[in-house]
């Protein structure tokens, strides 16, 4: 059975991702999926009414639940078996590679474009980093 991470951050690219583990899905042998979402530090969403520590903390976990959550549905609508959904807090592209050590999967698929364009343009995108820090197999969706 091939084990397969598919990082998750809401964009679309990252929900093509998903369609095209489900389309590999169809066409080979059995996989494993497991999902992650990493959340790169402190993010604000409009629905906080306080901005406490805890607060934060809790609605970051509420969206990264809600991501999780959504994308899982988009996974057993292709067909596929959703074996963990996984959240992590860090910069994301360590992160996911850590997690695809730690979790001896067979190959990492995330979108190409995230949802920080303006990182991308800054730093180099996650995707880029991953390839490069990544001892396994990566499948860049677009």
């Amino acid at each position: 059975m091939l084990k397969l991470l598919i990082a998750i951050d809401g964009s679309e690219t990252s929900m093509h991702a998903i369609d095209a583990v489900g389309k590999l899905a169809q066409a080979t042998v059995s996989l494993e999926v497991l999902l992650l979402n990493v959340r790169d530090g402190p993010v604000y969403y409009g629905e906080l009414t306080a901005l406490s520590a805890d607060d934060i903390e809790a609605a970051q976990l509420k969206r990264q639940d809600q991501l999780l959550t959504q994308a899982k549905d988009r996974a057993k609508e292709c067909g596929l078996v959703v074996r963990d959904c996984l959240r992590s807090e860090g910069l994301p592209a360590p992160e996911i590679v850590r997690f695809a050590e730690e979790h001896q999967v067979d190959q990492i698929v995330l979108g190409t474009r995230g949802m920080s364009a303006i990182g991308s343009l800054l730093i180099g995108s996650v995707a880029q980093r991953v390839v490069h820090l990544a001892t396994v197999p990566v499948l860049l969706i677009k």
